[in-house]
């Protein structure tokens, strides 16, 4: 099995069923993540960029990515990152995420609820029985906003992929959350916000599979193992099934991410009226008058 451009052996086939090469992969995929950046206009010349990086393959190949495409363009790029505290796991992924910083000179800042909220992920999981994506997710987004904010960037990336989008928007569809669904696209959120730094995805149109293969052939030393905390839930079940689906119908997946974005304009018509408050305990956005951080806080 060859590649087509240069009759190597392949190490990928695309959704049009072309067979890449390692060399012809990694020219595809980079093409795609920078055209998918300057289409959206995700990033501008001389913004500081932070890269929300957990050591994974996702989220170290955007800041791969975003250094090669505009560090030497008058673009300023950082890495940050969050120690939930999840033992055996977190400190594995953050050590692989030092190292990577380290070896391509990225600035690096690290925080951790143990600072910010005075206890581990953990520690609160043993005394709260609540789903702990769930807790996670709320309190991650709460940290990386607010130490975005104080490091004054002006973008975060993030390693959201083709696969989340998709899970996502099948998520809210099936839970009754439009809502939420204008939030998302390449460049999430409906309403600009002081406080709230702008989230973008430069791998937004790329596949869990096509990012895996990249950091391969890469060699990135990154960590490919799930979350322990992760486990029966809405979102593992809509991803399997999208793989089913993937598996039977080549495109499944690009083509619901591809139907949301012809709907999105209008969503996000419907949905603008709604304004981004201030939380009346801590003073970060929200969309209540206590924000759903405060609110997991108060159970501390």
């Amino acid at each position: 099995m060859g590649c087509k451009k240069c009759e190597t052996q392949a190490v990928y086939i695309t959704l049009n069923h072309e067979k890449l090469c390692k060399n012809c992969f990694i020219n595809y995929f980079e093409r795609k993540v920078y055209k998918t950046v300057t289409k959206y206009k995700m990033i501008e010349h001389g913004d500081k960029i932070g890269v929300g990086l957990s050591g994974g393959k996702d989220s170290t190949t955007c800041l791969y990515l975003l250094q090669k495409f505009f560090e030497n363009k008058g673009n300023t790029i950082m890495a940050i990152a969050v120690d939930e505290g999840i033992h055996d796991y977190r400190d594995k992924t953050l050590d692989e995420a030092r190292n990577f910083c380290k070896e391509h000179d990225i600035p690096l800042v690290i925080t951790s609820y143990k600072k910010e909220f005075g206890f581990t992920l953990d520690e609160y999981l043993k005394k709260h029985k609540i789903n702990p994506c769930s807790v996670c997710g709320v309190l991650r987004r709460y940290l990386l906003n607010k130490s975005a904010r104080r490091l004054k960037v002006d973008k975060l990336a993030t390693g959201h992929n083709l696969d989340d989008e998709a899970q996502s928007i099948l998520m809210n569809q099936i839970k009754g959350n439009i809502s939420l669904s204008a939030k998302l696209g390449p460049i999430t959120g409906i309403l600009m916000h002081e406080k709230f730094i702008p989230r973008i995805k430069p791998l937004y149109f790329m596949t869990e599979k096509e990012t895996t293969v990249y950091s391969k052939v890469k060699q990135f030393n990154v960590s490919y193992n799930v979350c322990p905390n992760f486990g029966e839930n809405l979102r593992e079940s809509i991803g399997q099934m999208l793989n089913d689906l993937e598996s039977k119908f080549t495109g499944t997946k690009q083509g619901i991410v591809n139907s949301f974005l012809d709907i999105l304009p209008s969503l996000r018509k419907h949905y603008q009226h709604k304004k981004i408050g201030i939380c009346s305990e801590c003073g970060e956005p929200a969309a209540k008058d206590i924000c759903r951080t405060c609110m997991l806080l108060e159970k501390k």
